[in-house]
């Protein structure tokens, strides 16, 4: 969503999914998606370039981007949430 497809994303899955508070460690739907959509939109996880170099994510700029990131976040937890039901 964040990540062109077409090129491999910088970060891991397991490294969106971290919790960035203790408290935001609990595993229900909305848990995952809040910190999910945290560490995409706020930027700062360790990262490798394309070169190999070390870097970090940057935070969303721009509302348009966000917009749409979050607008994807929300279908994707809302067909799980489908699913779920």
């Amino acid at each position: 969503m964040k990540y062109d497809e077409d090129t491999p994303a910088p970060v891991t899955e397991s490294q969106i999914l971290m919790p960035r508070r203790h408290d935001d460690s609990r595993r229900d739907l909305w848990s995952v998606f809040n910190r999910t959509q945290e560490n995409l939109i706020e930027g700062g996880l360790s990262a490798r370039a394309a070169n190999g170099r070390r870097q970090t994510t940057p935070p969303v700029q721009g509302i348009d981007n966000g917009i749409r990131l979050n607008r994807n976040l929300w279908l994707l937890a809302d067909g799980l949430r489908q699913l779920k039901a």
